[in-house]
C-alpha cells in the first residue's frame, strides 16, 4: 500500500525446500502450487506465503534475485502505491500444463513459460511432426 523504489526488495520467496524429485512426487496430483525451482541442483521452494500473492506478467515490475541460496523478489522500476506486484514466472519442465498467460500487458507473449522452455517445446513438436511424417 506504499510506493516501492526501484531495486527495493519486496519479499523473499521462502518456504520448505526439497529436491525436484520430491516436489514432483509431493505435488503430482495438485492443480495449484507455488513452487520455485532454482540452482544447478534443482532445489525447489514451496512458497506458500507472501510471494504467492505476486502474479505473473509479461511486462513485470519486479524480478527474482538469488543471493546465497535465497530467492528475493525486487522492484525493477518504481512502483506506485496500490499497484499490483508482478514478475515473470518463467515456468519450465511442465509437459502437462499449457501455461497460458492472460496478463493483459501490451507485450503479452500468451505464455508463462520461459523463453528456453518455449524453444524446447517447439523443438519437441518439430521432432514429433517429423517422426509422424516419416511413418506415413
Amino acid at each position: 500500500m506504499r510506493r516501492i523504489r526501484r531495486g527495493e526488495r519486496v519479499c523473499e520467496y521462502d518456504g520448505p525446500r526439497f529436491s525436484k524429485k520430491v516436489a514432483d512426487e509431493r505435488y503430482a496430483n495438485r492443480s495449484l502450487t507455488y513452487l520455485f525451482s532454482f540452482g544447478d541442483d534443482g532445489t525447489v521452494i514451496d512458497g506458500f506465503g507472501t510471494a504467492m500473492f505476486l502474479n505473473h506478467c509479461c511486462e513485470p515490475n519486479c524480478e527474482t534475485e538469488e543471493e546465497g541460496g535465497r530467492i528475493f523478489i525486487a522492484a525493477i522500476r518504481d512502483i506506485a502505491a496500490g499497484e499490483e506486484l508482478t514478475y515473470e514466472y518463467n515456468l519450465h519442465d511442465s509437459d502437462d500444463e499449457p501455461g497460458l498467460c492472460y496478463c493483459g500487458a501490451a507485450g503479452c507473449r500468451g505464455t508463462m513459460f520461459s523463453a528456453d522452455e518455449v524453444k524446447r517445446r517447439a523443438r519437441r513438436m518439430k521432432t514429433a511432426r517429423r517422426s509422424k511424417a516419416g511413418r506415413r
